[in-house]
């Protein structure tokens, strides 16, 4: 499965206590509206933490954990997020309590380690945001968010070449300058191979943008976010498209339907697409939806 959009977000350190600051300090998950949000009362969050709770907000609910200042000060938080194993460790517990708060209440979820000294603190933070928050929650609720990634393998250095462009060993020197062992002859199957490598390259471009501008139609947002460098040493693919798009509730299998249509479409383009979903709206808790996005 694909892991889920990226949330992390190192805080400012106003927002951050040092470790002499207090003994605990105020990790704020989500921020939810209505529903039934008592029943994540209790929940576990990060391990070195107290249960989770409710902190109300006047027409909001804060889902929070006290956690301690020592091992969420602004020092502590910045080296556990830059070692690898921790950064995915503390990401899923803050994933699994924002899924759990968007299972009973319509939610906002806050970026990785929003932290603040206290409650009063996060009270006057987020009041300052509600207006913000609740316009969040307009444009979220019933809907969920769907990741699609199109990526591209590329040929075999011994995959066969295109028709008519024979590859393999030189065959052996000719007396004539342009028989097949001729440096000429060399260069023609140098420039074939480019050739044919920049036609994939193009259609699968043609592929992706195809795979976008179908699901488009079908989200009331969408969002492109920045493609992912090549992937481990065996991991050969080239990322095309990296998008995440809204879409409504009840769209769900129309949505599934019209991908398992451009994933036959994509193939003949040797384009490959990956879907994972639904997930918390993450990419879309802050107004955008035109533009590009970096995470």
């Amino acid at each position: 499965m694909t892991a889920a959009p990226c949330t992390t977000g190192v805080p400012t350190a106003t927002d951050v206590p040092t470790a002499t600051d207090a003994s605990t300090a105020t990790c704020v998950f989500a921020v939810c509206r209505g529903g039934d949000p008592a029943a994540l009362e209790g929940m576990p969050g990060h391990e070195e933490g107290a249960r989770v709770r409710l902190l109300p907000l006047g027409s909001l609910t804060a889902v929070v954990q006290d956690v301690p200042a020592d091992r969420f000060s602004e020092e502590a938080v910045r080296e556990r997020l830059s070692d690898g194993a921790e950064l995915e460790r503390c990401a899923r517990t803050h994933h699994a309590v924002v899924s759990a708060a968007a299972r009973c209440a319509p939610t906002v979820p806050l970026p990785l380690a929003t932290l603040y000294l206290g409650d009063e603190r996060a009270r006057a933070a987020l009041g300052k945001r509600e207006q913000h928050l609740h316009a969040a929650l307009d444009r979220i609720e019933g809907r969920a968010e769907w990741a699609v990634k199109a990526y591209t393998v590329p040929a075999r250095p011994d995959a066969p070449a295109p028709a008519g462009k024979p590859e393999g060993p030189a065959a052996p020197a000719s007396s004539s300058p342009d028989g097949p062992g001729s440096g000429r002859a060399y260069l023609e199957r140098v420039r074939s191979r480019k050739r044919a490598c920049d036609l994939r390259q193009e259609a699968a471009l043609r592929a992706a943008e195809r795979v976008d501008t179908a699901l488009r139609g079908l989200a009331v947002a969408a969002r492109r976010l920045r493609l992912h460098g090549p992937g481990p040493d065996r991991d050969r693919r080239t990322q095309m498209l990296n998008a995440a798009y809204l879409v409504d509730g009840d769209r769900d299998r129309e949505l599934a339907a019209a991908v398992g249509r451009l994933r036959q479409e994509a193939e003949a383009d040797g384009v490959r697409i990956e879907v994972s979903g639904p997930w918390v709206p993450y990419s879309f808790v802050d107004g955008g939806g035109t533009g590009d996005l970096g995470c």
